[in-house]
Order: structure tokens, then C-alpha cells, then sequence
């Protein structure tokens, strides 16, 4: 068993001198402690129960003994950073597991089209074979050349058939990437924000697709992120929308520039219907 983050940092309090509720500290690993004499407790009143430390070297012992933590302060560090190496857990808490890390970093990428990147200085062909991706894990020195536009697909079956939607970009260089698995989000905004590239966005046509796109890119990516909406929306609304989806979903207060956006907007208030993006697949 590993020492939860929120109950070391408590810890870590009553260790450099803090007084808590005992109301603030209810775990198992608490009530031990208490029993064994490493954290005290003091009542005052009739009810209030305010717990304290006052042995630190015991206390520091203790850590060492029961979860092979020689320095509280710098596992707590270690456990919050996401970039943590195993060897450093390993040093901080002689558990190389003690916290969840991801075994790769980057994402996925699609084209139905050869495109020319750099990676790590040497160039490369971004043009996977029918029925696989490529998966860009080193996307620090990943260099698409600029005049690639970047399309973020929010759903599975679009990204892998994006073949299947080549007649939305006429004559367009387009890479495509996934906003999944989402483990890899931060990554993929870490990337887009790295290059000039413009950015568009393939998300559901509702109010949680158009939430998505909002609140995790283009508040990132300002002005080079823009939402594709197609030129026969109007009629795809009217014909295929779904009003489960205004029904059960409201939009976010934000501040929106894009007109096209806001015409998208009042479409949906005005068909009270929402739109999967799975429509475009068709080729309507």
C-alpha cells in the first residue's frame, strides 16, 4: 500500500508544527499512526479533537520503516510530478509504482495523403497504411511542414477513416490527430502550441462538442484554432440532427469570435437539435 498523496501532505503539515480537526485526517492509515503512538490527539471542549506530532524523528522513522520514505517533502514532490522518472519514485519512496505514470508520452497520428515532417532533425512521410496510425511519441522535434493544416478529430470512427473525409479539405494538406486516449491530451496542446500550424477542429456538432473545443484548445491556441463546420450544416441539422442532444446538454459562457461558430450556435437553438460528427462520414 502506498501513502496517498492528499494524506501526505497533511502529514507534512502536522510535521512542521500544524495542529488539524481530526475531522480533516479520517483514514486507516491515521487511526494506525495513532495507535502507535505517532500522532497524538487533544480534546478540547466536549467534541473537538484536534490531532499533532511531537516526535518528528519518530515520525520521520516511522515513514522510513512502514513506506521507505526518507524525506517526506520530497515524495510528495516527486508523487505530484506528472514527469516523475521511475528511477526518481524508486529514490523517493523505494516503490516504483508508488504513483500512475504514463508508459508512453505523444499521440496518434492519420493521413490519407503522404505529408513531410521532421522528426529529431530527419525528415520523414506521415502516410500510414489502410488499417493503422502512427503514434508520435518524441513530438518535442515532431516539425510538420507549415503549410499542413492540423485536424483534431473528437471521435474514434472519424479519425480512423479519415480517408473517408478527404472531400471536406479539397486540395488541403491535412494531418490528422486524435483527442484520444485523453491521457495524452496535455501532449497533443503541448505540440499545437509548439508550432505555427493552423489548427481545426472536427468535434460534434452540440453544445458538448463545441464545450470541447473551447475550453480545451482554443483558449490554447487562440487565433490559429478554428471549428470546421461544414458548408451544408444547415441542412445536416435539419435532416439528421438528434434533439436528445440540445435537450440534455447547455453551452458554456464564453467569449466566441468566430462567426461561423456563432451561426453554428443559433442553427442548433433554432432546430433544437444536435449533430454527431459521424454524419460526415456519408459524404452528405
Amino acid at each position: 500500500m502506498m501513502l496517498p498523496l492528499a494524506i501526505a501532505e497533511k502529514l507534512q503539515l502536522l510535521a512542521q508544527g500544524e495542529q488539524l480537526p481530526a475531522s480533516r485526517l479520517k483514514h486507516a492509515i491515521i487511526s494506525e499512526m495513532i495507535a502507535e503512538g505517532i500522532i497524538h490527539e487533544r480534546i478540547s471542549g466536549r467534541t473537538k479533537i484536534t490531532l499533532f506530532i511531537a516526535d518528528v524523528a519518530a515520525f520521520n522513522n516511522y515513514l522510513f520503516n512502514k513506506w521507505s520514505i526518507p524525506n517526506l517533502q520530497d515524495y510528495i514532490k516527486t508523487i505530484k510530478n506528472e514527469d516523475a522518472t521511475r528511477a526518481e519514485l524508486v529514490q523517493a519512496s523505494s516503490d516504483s509504482k508508488a504513483a500512475t505514470r504514463r508508459t508512453f508520452k505523444g499521440f496518434l497520428v492519420n493521413s490519407y495523403m503522404p505529408i513531410e515532417a521532421t522528426l529529431n532533425n530527419d525528415h520523414i512521410t506521415i502516410c500510414p497504411s489502410p488499417g493503422t496510425f502512427q503514434f508520435i511519441c518524441d513530438y518535442e522535434k515532431f516539425i510538420p511542414d507549415t503549410d499542413v493544416v492540423i485536424v483534431g478529430v473528437e471521435n474514434a470512427e472519424n479519425f480512423t477513416f479519415a480517408d473517408q473525409q478527404e472531400y471536406l479539405f479539397p486540395g488541403i494538406k491535412t494531418l490528422f490527430v486524435s483527442r484520444y486516449p485523453q491521457g495524452q491530451s496535455k501532449d497533443l496542446i503541448r505540440w499545437l502550441q509548439s508550432i505555427p500550424n493552423h489548427y481545426v477542429h472536427m468535434g460534434d456538432y452540440d453544445f458538448a462538442g463545441i464545450n470541447i473545443y473551447l475550453q480545451e484548445y482554443k483558449k490554447h491556441l487562440g487565433d490559429k484554432a478554428a471549428f470546421f463546420i461544414p458548408e451544408n450544416i444547415d441542412w445536416l441539422l435539419e435532416k439528421f440532427g438528434n434533439k436528445s442532444l440540445y435537450d440534455q446538454q447547455q453551452l458554456n459562457k464564453a467569449a466566441i469570435v468566430e462567426e461561423k461558430l456563432l451561426h453554428l450556435i443559433a442553427l442548433i437553438h433554432k432546430y433544437k437539435k444536435g449533430l454527431e460528427q459521424e454524419i460526415l462520414l456519408a459524404g452528405n
